[in-house]
């Protein structure tokens, strides 16, 4: 019987009520019981005597592993003296109680239980120090596990901020393109595309060997042993990142001095770092800008030129692309990650295009409209070419370049668009592909046409595919989704 229903019943028949909750606290209950028990004399036995039941019942009631029935309830209220609005009483009856409680309920959580250790008997002989000292551990370890567990909008936060960080940069890093331009020069990179024996070359001038496995635990890309100084990197066949790339994100973390995150905006921020710093490796600044400005001149700038003139993948070239376009040729940009649902992955943009966003100003996971080029992409037949489309939004007209590609996780597409005054110097500028779109307006794109709803309002019931990641926190540590034990096994076994 719930604390609701008989707190009913107790009303109706005269004898009052708590308010009704939606679960009874049987621990908080049984504190009070035992409380009031004492206050007034009364041994166990005497009570089971006075309400009629066993003592060894009277006992689990009071330790709170017992529900008691509400004619149970009612003598125990009569035999103590008090009303049955007394034992349902929100606040515990001294400070002992309260911590006797918060202890209680704390050994029966989850927390406790991860904890592997052996529970603490409550009883009248454990003092009031060590109560406290257990219950006021126990916070602070509660308030500490709070701290390094990002929630999903306290993800989208630190992402929102970051990328207003890259925005204000205008996505390029002065400090790591230095950096960058040393290494290469130190390991006698000449120029052309940084070759895996030229990565490897980087590796060893840095003091790293590098060793293959197949064994690689499986919620990392690679593993670090500063101790012994290796890198750990995985001989699977099917991989969704350049080895190349992995490998200098792996000593991007060493060059820049990166510690342990502190929370996840720093993790986020590290990220981005080396992911950078692996692409000023493998398209060196000076060069990429050469490049991009003869490109330029000729009015040919193209990023799949990028990828093919220095051998990295099309989403490096469009990242590339805008660390270096509006420090460089002046233009201002913007790139979309997009998986074939049209939900948005990955976005930059310092060229005031509107991308969707939530409250908090997040952009990740919003759906892209259907008339953008990013969506568009997908319908179309040729994909060995890359397809451009002029956008008129409510922020004026765009025009993109956009390709599809195939990840263990679906397809994607990857965009880089620019405002109208800067097409003249793309190459595909002469598209005759154009499309409006009205977004956020609800009647862009967001709701079916009228034929369409008239047809099959109320008479179509999709099952909706369950997204369970949705609920739940961000993963915990200091590097999220990583199983520091399988790490630290696997580190030991290569040892």
């Amino acid at each position: 019987m719930t604390a609701t229903t008989w707190n009913r019943d107790a009303r109706a028949d005269g004898t009052g009520g708590a308010e009704a909750n939606d679960e009874l606290d049987v621990i908080a209950l049984g504190r009070r019981i035992r409380y009031l028990r004492k206050e007034k004399g009364l041994t166990l036995d005497d009570v089971s005597a006075l309400v009629e039941t066993a003592p060894s019942h009277l006992s689990l009631v009071e330790n709170g592993k017992r529900e008691p029935k509400l004619s149970l309830l009612k003598s125990l209220a009569s035999a103590l003296g008090v009303s049955v609005d007394d034992l349902l009483g929100a606040e515990p009856p001294s400070r002992r109680a309260a911590l006797e409680i918060a202890l209680e309920r704390a050994q029966r959580g989850p927390l406790y239980a991860s904890l592997g250790l052996p529970k603490v008997r409550i009883s009248s002989r454990l003092s009031m120090d060590v109560l406290e000292s257990l219950v006021g551990l126990q916070r602070e370890l509660e308030h500490r596990l709070d701290e390094q567990a990002a929630t999903p909008e306290e993800a989208r936060r630190a992402n929102t901020q970051l990328r207003e960080e890259m925005r204000q940069r205008n996505n390029y890093y002065k400090e790591i393109e230095q950096e960058a331009g040393r290494i290469l020069k130190a390991a006698g990179h000449s120029g052309g595309p940084l070759s895996h024996h030229r990565a490897a070359d980087i590796a060893e001038y840095l003091g790293f060997s590098l060793r293959y496995v197949s064994n690689l635990p499986h919620s990392t890309r690679s593993v670090t042993d500063l101790k012994n100084r290796r890198i750990y990197l995985t001989q699977a066949s099917r991989v969704d990142h350049d080895p190349r790339s992995v490998l200098l994100q792996a000593l991007g973390h060493y060059v820049l001095g990166h510690q342990t995150p502190v929370d996840y905006a720093d993790f986020l921020s590290q990220r981005v770092a080396t992911n950078y710093f692996a692409a000023a490796l493998m398209m060196p600044e000076k060069e990429t800008t050469d490049f991009l400005q003869r490109a330029k001149k000729n009015r040919e700038i193209a990023v799949e030129d990028i990828r093919d003139a220095f051998a990295v993948s099309y989403e490096s070239a469009a990242h590339r692309f805008t660390n270096l376009a509006t420090e460089h040729l002046g233009l201002t940009c913007h790139f979309q990650k997009v998986h074939e649902s049209g939900i948005l992955h990955k976005a930059y943009e310092n060229d005031g295009v509107n991308f969707p966003a939530d409250h908090t100003g997040a952009i990740e996971g919003q759906t892209i409209c259907r008339y953008w080029t990013s969506r568009v992409v997908f319908d179309v037949a040729d994909k060995f070419r890359s397809f451009e489309q002029f956008t008129d939004t409510i922020n004026g007209t765009y025009w993109c370049t956009a390709r599809t590609e195939r990840h263990s996780s679906g397809m994607y597409s990857l965009s880089i668009g620019v405002p109208f005054e800067h097409v003249k110097w793309f190459r595909g500028r002469d598209t005759k592909e154009r499309c409006q779109s009205k977004c956020p307006d609800e009647n862009c794109c967001r709701r079916p046409p009228a034929e369409l709803s008239s047809m099959w309002f109320g008479n179509a019931w999709p099952a909706t595919r369950a997204n369970t990641h949705l609920l739940a926190a961000m993963p915990t540590g200091a590097f999220p989704g990583v199983d520091e034990t399988e790490v630290y096994r696997f580190l030991e076994e290569q040892a």
